[in-house]
């Protein structure tokens, strides 16, 4: 007797959240299988549905608080954290050239288009930077518009214009390399 033997395993994405405040107000940290997979800030937009968070339980987010905590206190300026960047292939793309804007400087949006390999594609970027996922940590608040006005941000104006002063940050020229 022949057996033929297969296993299905369907895998399930396990999500756990916490709250933790800060200088810009409470954060929502969710965690996808263990690993960082949102920064949320209250009232943000494109910010997911509470019920698609998970258990709250602080258990996957120590390294992400202390690293924050860091930042926050103006100790920390590169973070170094695994992430699960969720999101079309580009806009991933997209939010690995954010992580290449150093703390303290900005880019626009032409400029990462250009970086990208894509000169007519800054509105595209833009879309993709306002989908980011993980504020803060992906820094999509250091992309200004060109002429280095402060154009929109998930988080608000507001907040993008007070990280912006916290990191001391000034707009780069249009020549700036990554």
């Amino acid at each position: 007797m022949h057996r033929q033997h297969t296993t299905h395993r369907q895998h399930t994405t396990h999500r756990q959240h916490t709250l933790i405040d800060s200088p810009y107000g409470p954060l929502t940290l969710v965690a996808t299988d263990g690993t960082l997979s949102g920064l949320y800030m209250t009232e943000q937009r494109h910010r997911p549905p509470e019920e698609t968070f998970g258990d709250r339980d602080a258990g996957p987010f120590g390294e992400t608080i202390s690293q924050l905590e860091a930042y926050f206190a103006g100790e920390l300026t590169e973070f170094d954290l695994p992430m699960r960047l969720d999101g079309t292939p580009f806009q991933r793309t997209v939010w690995q050239q954010l992580q290449l804007i150093p703390y303290g400087e900005t880019r626009t949006y032409g400029q990462l288009a250009d970086a990208l390999g894509k000169p007519n594609a800054s509105r595209a970027v833009g879309l993709a930077n306002g989908k980011n996922p993980i504020g803060v940590i992906v820094p999509c608040h250091r992309v200004i518009g060109a002429g280095g006005s402060l154009t929109g941000y998930g988080g608000g104006l507001d907040r993008k214009q007070r990280l912006l002063a916290f990191e001391g940050a000034t707009p780069m020229s249009e020549n700036a390399l990554f």
